[in-house]
């Protein structure tokens, strides 16, 4: 089967290169220029522990963002802005593929350039500035909905290809793209066209997305689906709190919340865009989907961002003879643009974070804060207890993060191992039984740790609250049952 040439009536237009370009590479500059200040973010230092023990999985998440973390740091050095790096260029080539999406959908340079400039919103500077595994799923999200819309749109049916080997790969990543892909489906069986359902091509995007992502699923089966497991618990965590901010999360996830209404509206009004209508639906479908197993507010932030890259088009057409309408249009990307920049980047002094609206608003922003303070204060506590104690004293920690500090910080300061019963931490145990003194941080006496003694609060000299200034205490404890018999009870999800 031949491809067929884009539609005329859409208008499929050239690529905007020159100005895609150089908001594509702003954005990445923007990202390396901040990219070592404040501090490491609890995921990176959990990435990079992770990272160190190569694996098909974790029980927690897919491999590939701590294996780039790996990969960094083998190439470049073990420094913070050695895994950031990857998150800039990610970053820029998701402004590069929301003007690809506008450019699919009609829209010449204008379209092409705000669609481009959706990458200054809050949360995908944030996902990119700290290495989240949301940066490369944004990718994966674009990937597939500019694949889709091809196929779509244009009836460029080998696209179906594309976009399954873009999912597949997208699975070792993060394994919400399966979310994206049943959310179209479900669009397509409400609004069409469904003949493509049974189009052998988009069946076989299906099998690709199946193959390529096979190993992935190999090792959920083998060890009882982890990830199950884990998104009960986040459900049971954070679920109650996730669904009464779904809906006001929406209009903050990314700039210009104009832009992406129009991109809903024009989808289910303009009969040129009827062959994909089902970007239109599966956003609604989505929120009712996350309403009802209380998934994060932030899952839906990359279909949104295709939505603001299709709502460009009837915003540019919407500016056509109103000069007045061009300046209201580009005060308001400047404006949410320096937003953006303000509440997710690094461009408050430390010195002065405390109590700052960034630091209130955005937790990404704490969580960079006070990390080498905390090792030092554990090391000052191991350095006082006698040699003998200190030849079979291990550390554990409540949380990833504070377990990933101890990692990187901890051991020019001579510091011991350290262990964590939180989600894949807990397959790097049981320490040695002969190990039987604990240095423990924890958010709450360690009942199960024999007798205890403590050593005094986490403190930051910023005076920045987060997660460890608010209940994290050092522990001193001596065991008086074996590891390999209290390591099982220690495993929890969160």
């Amino acid at each position: 089967m031949t491809e067929k040439p884009p539609r005329e009536d859409v208008g499929r237009r050239p690529m905007a290169w020159w100005p895609v370009g150089l908001i594509a590479s702003a954005a990445t500059l923007l990202l390396l220029i901040t990219a070592g200040r404040y501090d490491y973010h609890r995921d990176e230092l959990y990435f990079r522990l992770l990272g160190a023990h190569p694996a098909w999985g974790y029980v927690d998440q897919p491999p590939f963002t701590p294996l780039l973390d790996r990969l960094a740091i083998e190439l470049l050095g073990d420094h913070l802005w050695a895994i950031r790096l990857p998150g800039a260029v990610m970053l820029g080539l998701a402004a590069l593929l929301a003007a690809a999406i506008a450019r699919e959908a009609g829209g010449g340079a204008g379209a092409q350039s705000v669609a481009a400039s959706v990458v200054f919103g809050t949360f995908p500077l944030t996902a990119a500035h700290v290495g989240s595994t949301a940066a490369p799923d944004l990718l994966v999200w674009l990937g597939v909905s500019l694949f889709v819309l091809r196929a779509l749109l244009h009836d460029r049916p080998r696209s179906w290809l594309w976009a399954g080997l873009v999912a597949g790969l997208g699975l070792y990543n993060k394994h919400l793209v399966v979310l994206l892909l049943l959310c179209l489906a479900s669009g397509l069986l409400l609004v069409g066209p469904r003949g493509v359902l049974r189009f052998r091509w988009l069946w076989g995007g299906v099998a690709i997305a199946v193959l390529v992502g096979l190993p992935n699923l190999i090792y959920q089966v083998a060890n009882d689906f982890p990830q199950a497991e884990m998104a009960r618990a986040l459900a049971e965590e954070k679920g109650a709190e996730s669904r009464v901010l779904l809906v006001p999360f929406q209009f903050v996830l990314i700039g210009l919340p104009p832009v992406w209404i129009a991109g809903i509206v024009t989808l289910l009004r303009d009969p040129r865009w009827r062959p994909i209508r089902a970007f239109a639906v599966a956003y609604p479908l989505m929120l009712i989907l996350l309403l009802v197993i209380g998934g994060q507010p932030y899952y839906p932030l990359a279909l949104l961002t295709a939505l603001f890259a299709i709502g460009a088009v009837p915003t540019v057409r919407w500016l056509a003879g109103r000069p007045s309408r061009k300046y209201q249009l580009v005060t308001g990307l400047v404006i949410f643009s320096a937003i953006g920049i303000a509440t997710s980047l690094p461009v408050i002094p430390e010195s002065r974070l405390a109590g700052s609206f960034p630091a209130e608003v955005n937790q990404t922003i704490p969580d960079q804060i006070g990390w080498p303070e905390y090792t030092a204060q554990v090391a000052a506590v191991y350095r006082a207890l006698p040699a003998a104690d200190q030849a079979r004293t291990v550390l554990f920690t409540g949380n990833y993060g504070e377990a990933g500090a101890l990692d990187r910080f901890g051991r020019p300061l001579g510091l011991p191992q350290v262990y964590s019963g939180q989600n894949e931490m807990h397959r790097f145990g049981p320490p040695p039984d002969d190990h039987d003194v604990v240095i423990a941080v924890l958010q709450s006496p360690p009942r199960w740790a024999g007798t205890c003694t403590e050593h005094g609060a986490l403190r930051n000299a910023a005076g920045v609250e987060n997660e460890e200034t608010e209940a994290a205490h050092i522990y001193v404890c001596r065991l008086t049952v074996p590891w390999r018999t209290l390591w099982p009870g220690l495993h929890h999800y969160s």
